[in-house]
């Protein structure tokens, strides 16, 4: 008879660790509460939804997340395969039509004879089986309390926000045009939509945009009254409001989500004073989201504000941007670098509850977490990662930090052990790529794991 184990949370990670363990030969019950109990951020029911932005981050091979999707190709990832069939042009980017995508994992989940969906909210941990938590960011408050118990550890949280999208046919095609950075997009006329800006149209912009009216942070109040850690600068720097950047400085969006390297107006040939970009957020290629845009605004300011954005006078919004709560553990004291509880061997976690952030990262563990799943089922060691690979570095990042400072952290070459010497940028990003390919490879054949294919960088 196989091996059963349970899953709790059908979103990136939930999902990759369910097909990984089923592969192997496990009977997965994964669970997941939606639709019948909902989020602050999910639109839908679907596994695997994505709820931030549609892009999994830059593919080429010497960037971090290109370094990461290598590995994961390597290892045999299921939802980078259904990512690379969904995928939308963006430049040097994989991002991915998202309800393309969703259907796409839900349905080859749905399919597979060992993995039984369960439409139900997990309460309370299991205390029988091997176990793998990846109820993500927005947690129900139950299961909250139930992890509290088992830790003994209060939960760190931050404050997520999401960009807007507008419809493309509300756009003014005689103001925005189709450009990539450096011309380096997939497509000849380039993949994203470009908004571009004065200095006097940008100067204002910014003066508006810092001062609009936001929604008040209820929960943060509320986490203040009863003291928890938490601060109305305790954001994820890798998603900050836009508001928030503003704030930093006149300067800091023209250098920040809006710096104009790259672009030049087909029409003058010349590089904007700052521009907006918008990628293309489905197939049809009739929505798109603003590119580094999340936002606490209230939506009546969102449609003032955003509507300053030459060409976008006249946006109609599909979503407007909000914000939500994030929910993590305090890794450092909690897990090993196998994703096991330091205490309870058969109880695994992955995802953005472990401090992992980016989507690339949140899968990468729930893979790692269903393989190890599968390895205690069967009464093989659970497998951990070299340092020098990238998903190695980033779960010894969350696994090792200083629990007191703990702060969620996705891929980076910073993670990375240094090169002896001093090397030009290009050539040190391309040595770590070659090398984490070379050490995963060993060390995944080492395990017994099956390599579905080595990248050269």
């Amino acid at each position: 008879m196989a091996h059963e184990m349970t899953v709790i949370g059908g979103g990136l990670a939930g999902s990759e660790a369910a097909w990984q363990a089923a592969e192997r030969g496990l009977q997965v019950r994964l669970y997941e509460m939606r639709p019948a109990t909902t989020t602050g951020a999910h639109r839908s029911g679907d596994l695997a939804e994505l709820v931030c932005s549609n892009s999994l981050g830059s593919h080429l091979p010497d960037r971090a997340s290109g370094i990461l999707m290598s590995e994961m190709e390597l290892m045999g990832s299921l939802l980078l395969e259904e990512a690379r069939q969904a995928a939308l042009p963006a430049g040097g980017a994989l991002a991915v039509d998202r309800e393309k995508f969703a259907h796409a994992v839900t349905a080859r989940l749905e399919a597979h004879p060992r993995i039984r969906i369960l439409r139900e909210e997990v309460q309370a941990i299991p205390s029988e089986g091997i176990v793998v938590i990846a109820s993500g960011p927005l947690t129900s408050p139950a299961l909250s309390r139930s992890l509290q118990d088992l830790t003994g550890e209060e939960h760190l949280y931050f404050f997520d926000a999401l960009s807007p999208i507008v419809e493309g046919e509300s756009l003014d095609p005689s103001i925005v045009f189709r450009a990539s950075r450096y011309d380096r997009g997939e497509s000849p006329v380039g993949d994203y939509l470009n908004a571009p800006m004065s200095e006097d149209e940008y100067r204002s912009f910014v003066r508006e945009l810092a001062a609009a009216q936001r929604i008040p942070l209820r929960e943060f109040e509320e986490a203040i009254r009863q003291g928890v850690r938490a601060g109305p600068d305790h954001f994820f720097e890798g998603c900050l409001p836009v508001e928030v950047i503003a704030e930093r400085g006149e300067l800091a969006l023209a250098y920040g989500p809006m710096r104009p390297v790259g672009i030049r107006h087909p029409r003058t040939g010349k590089r904007p004073y700052a521009v907006v970009q918008l990628r293309q957020d489905n197939l049809a290629g009739d929505l798109y989201n603003l590119v580094g845009f999340q936002t606490n605004l209230t939506y009546a300011e969102q449609q003032r504000v955003f509507r300053m954005i030459p060409g976008l006078e006249r946006a109609r919004f599909a979503r407007f941007g909000q914000m939500h709560r994030n929910t993590f553990l305090n890794s450092p004291r909690i897990l090993h670098s196998t994703l096991q509880h330091r205490d309870h061997r058969r109880m695994l976690f992955a995802g953005q509850i472990t401090g992992v952030e980016g989507y690339l990262g949140n899968i990468a563990t729930g893979l790692l977490a269903g393989v190890n799943a599968a390895r205690l089922a069967g009464g093989a060691e659970p497998a951990s990662l070299p340092a020098t690979t990238m998903l190695g570095a980033l779960i010894h990042y969350v696994t090792h930090a200083e629990a007191k400072h703990f702060q969620p952290m996705k891929a980076n070459l910073g993670l990375l052990p240094p090169f002896a010497g001093r090397l030009e940028r290009r050539e040190r990003a391309r040595r770590h790529a070659g090398r984490a390919l070379e050490d995963l490879a060993r060390a995944w054949a080492e395990a017994g794991e099956p390599t579905m294919r080595i990248a050269t960088p």
